[in-house]
């Protein structure tokens, strides 16, 4: 790898700064070795750079969660919060897997994902930088900066796909500083093997989310299948199991507290070098904007679903995700106030300005940009406030509408000058989406969702609205709800699209054959295209000054900290990074109670256990508690099975299913939350506080066993 920024960051650094916080590309490891290894680690950390071989080659990612092969024949464990959706749409009300969990004991028994399930083999990755800002691009400004950059990516990710099966992204880091193109093996055939019930899945449920102490067995199983000849493929009965180059051993041994353990995972987002700005906009306003929303959503659903099973299962998934994101959020906030990031934030900003003006090279390369990044930040943030509910008040069949227009619009375009997300590539992700839209689509969920958005978009002041939109929906402001309703009504009731059949007809029509359509959301999506585009085009002009001038920020921040011998890591952006500490109690727990052990044990179950709701263990597993019936997979020092354990790794969301591993890189748990307190850590690391959350691999295992009867799993993956 060039010895880039990103690279002279690392070497810089104090290996103080190494315990435990940072997300470190693999290709950064070599450098941070002696921490590794000092931290407990038996490999060779060189070996954790080479991407098609163990272990990295195990690790992939389902495009939003991690997971892990542990088996030969392409068996995938993630959580069960990750498979939660293949769950739900395979459900019935007289076959409800959700509430009394799924095993195939053999692959004929195994079900389809749900639509668009994807498991992604991360193959190699490279510095495109040079390659992305050519001398060319660095001259623009704008959108002809954005367009320019598209092009190349685009560019490069078709050279990058001649591969068939492969799917290639260009990245950005440090804020368009630099630019790594990332190729992964798209498995398309993806197929639910093996859920636990809820009650021990999902046990504690919302109450528990982010919560410590936890008993929550979050785990679950696909398995990746492709072509006889080995080929990625859509779905067939004469696909075969992917045959892995490698997957993970199970731990033999389990571990105990000052273990070391590492994550190796897709965190999503993190988001340590924003602006001071940016900080008190997410805080003042997005934040505390999103739960209030959220709140809404959620009660609207509640309502709408009350005695009605099977459109509560559609939406399942949904109400997970919202509920997961509405208690981070919330938690955000609660670590937030009352403390002072903000003002050290700000002190760090000003210390960099500091520096930076106080040197005339310096302040010749960077002076200004850090003055206009803060006022295009700035822009940035109050139209995103401007647009909050308007962004909401969509009815879904009208986003997939808009969807598949500008999907026949572009396609009369040559591939390589076709928007990204349109591309022949990206066909068949919109035909899925369309086509198994209605699995999770319930109207009148959907229609009271939009009317409540809608309500409070029209109460925003005339000049915050969008003419085109509101002329499209026929309403003004100042209407009441009743005539909102009344008005939305009129529009569903004028369209097919709900319909399925309907729908997916509409995939490869022509531009032409929308503008004729008497369909009420298609009419709507033709209305609103022109002023679409308009509204990209001014999004990509602001986008494309804020990539100039944050990358240039970047640049600076990223040499005031290395002159100060600190550690720059690149934020999370849902590419391969690996985190190490160990396994940790706390001696203080939340709000200055009692502090926290390592570990939660099945005596913690059968505690919490009510026999309803969030906390309705199976009576199998309550059985099995009461006899000891704890086989291999008790703790010899805790006398129990553990459930779940605390470690000191920074992880964040899309971390999900990440395999935890032990010093020889064997799979000990998987990692699937953090504690309320310390999820603040994606805006500031709190070295103190942090602790995630694995759920042990010897509670999955003991319940696969003695529960769920998964016999057949376990001897696929040598667990007998």
């Amino acid at each position: 790898m060039k010895k880039t920024l990103l690279a002279l960051a690392v070497l810089s650094t104090t290996s103080a700064a190494f315990a435990d916080e940072g997300m470190w590309m693999p290709q950064q490891l070599p450098q941070v070795a002696k921490q590794l290894k000092a931290a407990g680690l038996k490999l060779d950390p060189a070996s954790l750079t080479k991407l098609t071989e163990f272990p990295m080659n195990a690790i992939v990612s389902l495009g939003g969660c991690s997971a892990s092969f542990v088996s030969p024949q392409g068996l995938v464990v993630t959580n069960h919060h990750c498979v939660y959706n293949s769950v739900a749409v395979n459900s019935t009300k007289e076959r409800d897997l959700l509430a009394n969990g799924f095993v195939a004991h053999n692959f004929g028994e195994e079900l389809p994902a749900a639509p668009g399930s994807r498991v992604y083999v991360t193959k190699e990755v490279l510095n495109v930088t040079d390659k992305i800002i050519t001398p060319e691009v660095a001259k623009l400004q704008g959108k002809a900066r954005v367009d320019a950059i598209e092009k190349n990516q685009k560019a490069l990710v078709a050279e990058c796909e001649k591969d068939e099966g492969h799917r290639c992204t260009v990245s950005s880091f440090y804020g368009g500083l630099e630019f790594y193109q990332i190729k992964q093996l798209e498995i398309r055939d993806v197929r639910l093997v093996h859920a636990p019930a809820a009650g021990v899945g999902k046990f504690g449920g919302d109450t528990d989310n982010w919560m410590w102490p936890r008993h929550t067995g979050d785990y679950g199983f696909y398995r990746a299948y492709v072509s006889k000849d080995g080929k990625a493929a859509d779905y067939s009965k004469d696909n075969v199991p992917y045959e892995s180059k490698s997957f993970l051993k199970l731990a033999k041994e389990g571990v105990k507290e000052g273990d070391f353990v590492m994550v190796l995972g897709y965190p999503g987002r993190t988001n340590r070098h924003r602006l001071p700005s940016e900080v008190s906009n997410t805080f003042g306003f997005e934040y505390p904007a999103f739960i209030q929303n959220s709140n809404e959503t959620l009660a609207i659903i509640d309502r709408e679903t009350k005695g009605d099973r099977d459109a509560a299962l559609k939406v399942a998934g949904r109400v997970a995700n919202i509920n997961n994101y509405y208690k981070n959020r919330k938690g955000m906030l609660n670590s937030y106030e009352g403390s002072d990031v903000l003002e050290r934030k700000s002190a760090e900003h000003a210390a960099l300005k500091a520096w930076v003006n106080a040197d005339a090279k310096r302040k010749a390369s960077f002076g200004a940009d850090l003055e206009a990044v803060e006022k295009l930040i700035a822009q940035r943030d109050a139209e995103n406030k401007r647009d909050f509910f308007y962004d909401r008040a969509s009815p879904t069949m009208l986003t997939q509408a808009r969807a598949m227009l500008r999907l026949a619009n572009e396609s009369t375009k040559p591939n390589a000058d076709r928007k990204a997300g349109y591309q022949e590539r990206d066909v068949k992700r919109i035909e899925q989406a369309v086509k198994g839209a209605n699995k999770t689509y319930v109207a009148k969920v959907d229609k009271a969702i939009v009317l409540n958005n809608l309500k409070q978009y029209n109460a925003q002041p005339a000049a915050e609205h969008n003419a085109v939109f509101d002329s499209v929906l026929g309403i003004k402001a100042g209407m009441s709800e009743a005539e909102l309703s009344a008005a939305l009504d009129k529009l569903y009731a004028g369209s097919k699209l709900e319909d399925g059949e309907f729908r997916a007809s509409w995939l490869g029509k022509k531009p032409e054959d929308f503008k004729a359509s008497d369909d009420a959301f298609i009419k709507a999506a033709v209305a609103l295209y022109d002023e679409g585009l308009k509204q990209e085009a001014a999004n990509e002009e602001l986008a494309g000054k804020i990539q100039q001038a944050y990358a240039s920020y970047m640049k600076a921040k990223i040499a005031f900290m290395n002159s100060k011998g600190q550690a720059v890591y690149p934020d999370a952006n849902s590419t391969l990074r690996v985190t190490f500490g160990k396994i940790a109690s706390r001696a203080e727990g939340a709000d200055g109670t009692t502090g926290w052990s390592a570990f939660t044990t099945v005596a913690g179950v059968k505690a919490k256990a009510t026999g309803e709701g969030e906390f309705n263990a199976p009576q199998a597993q309550l059985d099995a508690i009461n006899k000891k019936q704890f086989g291999k997979y008790a703790d010899p020092k805790l006398k129990s099975v553990p459930v779940n354990f605390l470690a000191t790794l920074d992880i964040t969301g899309g971390n999900s299913g990440s395999a935890a591993l032990n010093s020889k890189a064997e799979l000990v748990g998987l990692a699937f939350d953090g504690t309320l307190d310390s999820i603040i850590s994606d805006w500031d690391f709190n070295k103190a506080k942090t602790r995630d959350i694995q759920v042990d691999l010897r509670y999955m295992l003991w319940n696969m066993k003695f529960i769920d009867k998964a016999d057949n799993l376990l001897k696929e993956m040598n667990a007998e």
